[in-house]
């Protein structure tokens, strides 16, 4: 063998030997951070529910994420709209439309049932949403309903969206129970106002609550209805304490003791809603970022 040729073997050999030695060497893995699932519980709470808009307004300004809505009454109303369009400056321009004349359709004949039919609210969310099926909302929805004949809470996973809300919300006393499948439903904070507990066992990671029962006082009692309301009001705030203890963090805007229909103050609610989730907004992002580093 010649030189020459000598020269080149040794030049290729130790060309291979480079490319062992580099195809060894591990490259540093970059690890990607798990983003947890966040779930945001919405109470109920009748017109204090314009609350629950305000927060949804400063989660989109922060870019917290939602990753599902489990709404419970007119937690079920908000938050099946927002699942369906989620644009909090659209959900806001529904809201401010909704009038009492929207939701309470007070039959001239009293049904043995309740006075009010639940016709126009099914109505108002059917027009206002272009969803028509809980399962096909943007953001996984669940509403949450009692069953009248069993006691049982009853998370509404398919079918119309517009009467499972119209089954969330429908006040025992004061709304017919609405049939739904073979169900006879009433409003789902009879047994789950704020159901904590459900968003956990749907695999959400963080849970946040938002409660409409800081305030329940209500000097402004003069009917049937208010009494009925006023009740509900009480059961809510009391059953609310079990389900709470599933919430990372608990949102509790002032509702100042604003009855459950009165739809006079929607843009002090708003603004209120506001006010308790950006004090909430620190203790979230510092939940978010230690899953992420736990997760790596």
């Amino acid at each position: 063998m010649s030189g020459k040729e000598q020269v080149t073997k040794k030049l290729l050999l130790l060309f291979i030997a480079t490319l062992l030695l580099f195809s060894c060497q591990t490259t540093p893995e970059v690890t990607k951070k798990r983003e947890p699932k966040i779930a945001l519980v919405l109470g109920g709470g009748s017109a204090k529910g314009f609350a629950h808009v305000g927060v949804i307004r400063v989660f989109e300004q922060e870019k917290i994420p939602i990753h599902m809505i489990i709404g419970t009454s007119v937690g079920s109303l908000i938050g099946g709209l927002y699942a369906s369009n989620p644009d909090s400056f659209q959900l806001e321009w529904t809201a401010f439309k909704i009038e009492k004349n929207d939701i309470l359709d007070f039959s001239i004949i009293y049904s043995k049932f309740g006075p009010v039919q639940g016709t126009k609210l099914e109505t108002f969310v059917e027009q206002a949403v272009q969803v028509k099926k809980i399962e096909d909302t943007k953001i996984p929805f669940y509403p949450i309903a009692t069953d009248l004949n069993t006691g049982e809470t009853i998370i509404l996973e398919k079918g119309s969206l517009a009467k499972a809300i119209k089954a969330s919300a429908a006040i025992p006393g004061i709304f017919v129970p609405v049939t739904f499948g073979n169900r006879m439903l009433v409003d789902g904070g009879v047994t789950n106002n704020i159901a904590c507990d459900i968003a956990r066992n749907k695999g959400a990671d963080i849970v946040i609550a938002v409660s409409l029962q800081k305030d329940i006082k209500n000097y402004d009692i003069n009917s049937l209805i208010d009494v009925i309301a006023q009740s509900v009001n009480i059961m809510m705030y009391q059953t609310n304490q079990i389900k709470l203890q599933y919430a990372d963090v608990l949102i509790e805007p002032d509702t100042k003791g604003i009855s459950m229909f009165d739809f006079t103050q929607k843009k002090m609610l708003m603004e209120e809603g506001i006010k308790a989730a950006k004090k909430a907004i620190p203790k979230i992002k510092e939940l978010i970022s230690k899953y992420q580093q736990e997760s790596r």
